[in-house]
Order: structure tokens, then sequence, then C-alpha cells
């Protein structure tokens, strides 16, 4: 893997028709910012070969909003995703990333935001970015990093969601 892109879920719905967490869709402010997002990131060139998605109903509509960026992205909906840690949300893209340059997760907080974290303090950011990234992960914002040939990330770009 050469390019990891972690993207959070869009807005979502405060309850589900069912009442489960899992069935909770994106508002039409998570769709909007989803696909601006997504719009954003393939404007700079930052385009998945692969993107993996939790199985919930938000990470679903999200890649939905956003799959018209990336037409020739393949995805598949990846279970183990929903509400995972950021060890696992790794592991996924570390196993995805052997037959793929870029990848791209698509989830939920805190994982993804403890793995942006994470990525940024291996590759040797700055603090301020740290603090920022810790203080805000807001719906819908994407975390961009690099990995060289011996597998260490580092920054390449944290956006925020606009729409």
């Amino acid at each position: 893997m050469d390019r990891l892109i972690l993207l959070r879920h869009g807005k979502a719905e405060r309850d589900s028709d069912s009442g489960d967490d899992f069935d909770r869709k994106l508002t039409e402010r998570g769709v909007r910012e989803s696909a601006a997002t997504a719009a954003t990131l393939a404007d700079m060139g930052l385009v998945p070969d692969l993107v993996l998605v939790s199985s919930s109903a938000r990470t679903r509509g999200t890649w939905a909003a956003a799959q018209g960026a990336f037409p020739q992205a393949a995805f598949r909906i990846e279970p183990s995703l929903y509400h995972a840690e950021e060890r696992v949300v790794r592991q996924l893209a570390e196993a995805a990333g052997q037959s793929s340059a870029t990848v791209m997760i698509v989830g939920h907080n805190p994982g993804l935001q403890e793995l942006t974290i994470r990525l940024l303090a291996e590759g040797g950011a700055p603090s301020t970015l740290i603090a920022r990234a810790h203080a805000r992960f807001p719906t819908a914002t994407a975390a961009v990093f690099l990995f060289d040939d011996a597998g260490r990330p580092s920054y390449d770009g944290l956006f925020f969601p606009k729409g």
C-alpha cells in the first residue's frame, strides 16, 4: 500500500426507525458533505483503487454519496469495520494494501480518529497537527497518509467537510 485514505462516515440521523445504531442513515447534510469530501479528494488526485466500507447503513450511504468521484474504484463491504478499533482498521488496510496501491476505509470513530493520530505520531508529524486531529475529526472528514517502502507513514492531508 502506497497510500491510505481514512474517511469517516457522513452526518447520520440521531435514531433509526428500528432503534438500532447500525441502521442509522445519512442526513441530507451527510450525503452532501460526503460527496463534497470525495470530490475534493478526487480533484487532488487522491483516488482509491480499493475501498473497504463498514456494513452499517451510514457508511454504506457515505460510500454511495462518494462513489461518483471514484468511478474506477473497486469496493467491498467489510462487516468487521463496524465500530472497529484502530488496530483492526489498520490490519484490514494493510491486508488490502497487499494488492492495492491506494486503499480507502469508510468507517467510524473513534477507530478512524485514533488511527489518524497514531499514524501522525509514527510519521513524526508536528505536535500542532496531532493536536488538531485529536481535537476535531467530524463526520465526512478524510485523513490521507503515504507509506514508504518500509511501511512508515507520512502525512498527506487532512480534509474537513464542506457542503
